[in-house]
């Protein structure tokens, strides 16, 4: 969606000559250069976000310094939303990805959280010169696309299969006690969302919530657990425009500790029609379980994969209750709700309730 183009003046501190300057040095990209000028390129707004394409000169001739950068901030207008943004991204780029050795991801220059503010931002290499996303939404990709990308989740999730740190210096490990603040919260949104459903629908989620402690049981016991994306569709991945295999994935503030099959199901069963899954669902599950063993994973079937993923699909029912609360427009949750409740027929996740 288009923005006013912001003035410098309205931007934070971040968008100075001198703050980029200092913070350009520190990544060790401009030498003894100085940014002299920065230029709004363009803004745009995410249902979240809003992205700002900064053009950069120099004082002197440079030699790999970036002539563009994306810097992403809160949203103008948000601040009385429930979800409060920004936080888990800056955590992801400062604190996740300085340990990562392989390069998923865009490269993070600056990233901050303001706690008393909630204000924000991350500064991002602009990538549009040699990536793009894969379609316009809500057009789904093709075959080749979507295999680019699960490798690419595959491998992320491959990284951070089984880590020690996870739960400890890297991201929270949801217990008993959050697991039943979540679930309380969730019923409360349920109970302003559920005028929406008919009798049929209304009693699927009344019987997930009963379920919720057993089927949890999946995730308390720690096994098979990685970092996962936590907003995997399509549209937060570029692919690179030569078509090779470079895939970034973008867009962290939905990061967690979990299941695997959250994301994929995500990506597949929540936006996808029950067509296009059939055909092309199992053929990306096959190729990225062989990417995980590929990747060095041990004692993770393909049977378990088709049980997660059955079992995401099954959780991902409270998504659009949740996208709903925290206003997301009803054209967003409405369609993800119709179509993951199709995945859950067409897979049989009713089952996982008995």
């Amino acid at each position: 969606m288009a923005d006013t183009v912001p003035t410098l003046e309205t931007l934070p501190r971040v968008a100075t000559a001198a703050h980029l300057t200092e913070v350009l040095r520190r990544a060790g990209v401009l030498g003894n250069a100085a940014v002299d000028e920065v230029v709004v390129d363009s803004a745009r707004l995410t249902l979240l976000s809003r992205i700002i394409r900064l053009r950069l000169s120099y004082d002197s001739a440079t030699e790999g310094a970036p002539q563009t950068l994306i810097l992403k901030t809160a949203k103008p207008g948000r601040g009385e939303s429930r979800w409060v943004g920004g936080q888990q991204e800056v955590a992801f780029y400062t604190h996740v990805v300085p340990q990562m050795k392989s390069c998923l991801v865009p490269r993070c220059f600056d990233a901050a959280w303001d706690a008393a503010t909630k204000d924000w931002h991350v500064l991002l290499e602009d990538l549009t010169g040699t990536h793009a996303i894969p379609t316009v939404w809500p057009l789904p990709p093709t075959l080749a696309q979507c295999e680019h990308i699960v490798d690419a989740q595959a491998r992320f999730h491959a990284a951070w299969w089984g880590d020690p740190r996870l739960g400890v210096s890297v991201g929270t490990l949801r217990d008993a006690a959050g697991r039943d603040r979540m679930m309380r919260e969730l019923t409360q949104h349920f109970g302003r969302f559920a005028d929406a459903l008919p009798q049929e629908r209304r009693m699927l989620f009344e019987r997930l919530f009963e379920a919720a402690p057993r089927l949890f049981e999946r995730y308390r016991a720690r096994h098979n657990l990685t970092i996962v994306h936590g907003d995997a569709h399509v549209w937060n991945c570029f692919l690179p425009r030569d078509g090779g295999s470079d895939v970034r994935l973008f867009d962290w503030d939905g990061w967690r500790i979990g299941v695997v099959a959250t994301d994929l199901a995500y990506m597949m069963a929540m936006h996808w029609y029950p067509d296009r899954r059939r055909r092309i669902e199992r053929l990306l599950l096959d190729r990225y379980h062989a990417t995980l063993l590929a990747e060095g994973v041990n004692g993770y079937d393909r049977q378990a994969l088709t049980d997660d993923y059955r079992w995401a699909v099954l959780w991902l029912i409270t998504t659009p209750v949740w996208q709903a609360a925290y206003d997301i427009p009803p054209v967003v949750w409405w369609n993800n709700l119709e179509r993951i409740l199709l995945a859950v027929d067409d897979l049989g996740c009713r089952d996982l309730l008995t």
